[in-house]
C-alpha cells in the first residue's frame, strides 16, 4: 500500500542564486512564482569544467543573467528540456544562441491526440509551438551532457513529449513528479492514461532522488510517486462516484470534488477531471456524449 500522499509547500528557492542540488548539478531557480509554477521553474547546470543546461525557463533578463553567473564561462554542449511547456522553455533559442550549444529535446511541441471537432487545447498559449530541437532525444539512450552521463527516459502524461533525465541516483523529473503538488494532465495536451503509465516507469527506475523542476528535492521519489499514483487512483474514483451520484458535466463533477475550493482552483481542476472522465471514458466506465453546445457524461 502507498504511503499517504503529504505535499512539500516548505521550499526556499532562492530566487538567481547558484544552489548546488548535488555533486556536479547546480539549480538556479527563475522568477516566475504562480500558482503554476509554485515558487518558479528550476533550471539545473550539470557538469565540472564542460556543462549541460536542463529546462533554461522562462524569457526573463534576470533569470539570464543568473544562469550567467552559474555557468561562469565555462563550455556548455547541450541545451536540454523537460519538454516544451513556456515556462521550461520560452528561453530555450535565446540561450542557444548566446551559449553556441545545440537544443536537445523529446521533439516539437505536439498533442498527445489529435483535436476534437469544436475541441480546443486550454493550455495552447502556454505550449512552444515553433521550437524545433537540433537532437530529438529517445526513450533510453545516454547522452554526453557536458562532462556528465545522463540517461533519457520518455514520460509522456503532462505532455506528450515530456523527458525525465537520470544521472546516478538522481531523477531530473521535470513536471512528471513534484513535491509541492499533484501534476496538471490537461487534454488533448496531456492524457491521464500516459501519466499513470509514465508514474510506472519511474518508480520501475533505481533512481531515488527526484530533482523536479518546481519545488523542491522529493527524497524517496519511487515511494512518492506511489503515493502519487494511489492519489489519482482516488480520484477516478471520485469522478465515478459522482457520475453515479448524478453529475452530468465536468464542471458538476469538479463542484462534487471540490464543493469549498476558490474558483482559481476549480478552474485547474476542471482541466485535470476532464483527463480523469476520459481515462475513464476509454476504459469503459464512464459514457461521454459531446456535442457542440456541451458534453453529458454517464456512468
Amino acid at each position: 500500500m502507498a504511503a499517504p500522499l503529504v505535499f512539500d509547500t516548505q521550499f526556499d528557492p532562492q530566487t538567481g542564486l547558484a544552489v548546488p542540488a548535488a555533486a556536479g548539478l547546480v539549480r538556479v531557480t527563475a522568477p516566475n512564482a504562480s500558482a503554476y509554477t509554485f515558487t518558479g521553474t528550476n533550471s539545473f547546470v550539470i557538469g565540472h569544467e564542460r556543462l549541460a543546461l536542463v529546462d533554461p525557463g522562462p524569457d526573463d533578463d534576470a533569470h539570464l543573467a543568473a544562469l550567467d553567473r552559474a555557468i561562469g564561462g565555462r563550455p556548455v554542449d547541450a541545451i536540454l528540456l523537460t519538454h516544451t511547456h513556456r515556462d521550461h522553455s520560452a528561453l530555450a533559442a535565446r540561450m542557444a544562441r548566446r551559449l553556441n550549444a545545440p537544443l536537445w529535446f523529446g521533439g516539437p511541441h505536439r498533442l498527445s491526440r489529435p483535436l476534437r471537432r469544436f475541441e480546443r487545447n486550454p493550455i495552447r498559449n502556454s505550449c512552444d509551438w515553433d521550437l524545433v530541437p537540433d537532437r530529438t532525444l529517445v526513450d533510453g539512450e545516454t547522452i554526453a551532457a557536458g562532462d556528465a552521463a545522463l540517461s533519457v527516459h520518455t514520460t509522456p502524461g503532462h505532455c506528450a513529449n515530456h523527458l525525465a533525465f537520470s544521472m546516478g541516483d538522481i531523477l531530473l523529473s521535470g513536471d512528471h513528479v513534484m513535491g509541492w503538488n499533484s501534476t496538471l494532465v490537461s487534454v488533448p495536451d496531456g492524457s491521464m492514461a500516459d501519466y499513470f503509465a509514465s508514474l510506472d516507469k519511474v518508480i520501475a527506475l533505481p533512481q531515488r532522488l527526484y530533482l523536479p523542476a518546481h519545488g523542491g528535492a522529493i527524497g524517496d521519489g519511487p515511494a512518492y510517486a506511489r503515493a502519487l499514483r494511489a492519489h489519482r487512483e482516488m480520484r477516478t474514483e471520485q469522478v465515478v462516484a459522482a457520475v453515479r451520484n448524478g453529475a452530468r458535466t465536468v464542471a458538476h463533477i469538479v463542484d462534487a470534488i471540490y464543493p469549498t475550493q476558490p474558483l482559481p482552483v476549480k478552474l485547474a481542476a476542471r482541466m485535470t477531471i476532464t483527463a480523469h472522465v476520459e481515462y475513464l471514458e476509454d476504459r469503459g466506465q464512464l459514457q461521454v456524449a459531446r456535442k457542440l453546445f456541451g458534453t453529458r457524461i454517464t456512468a
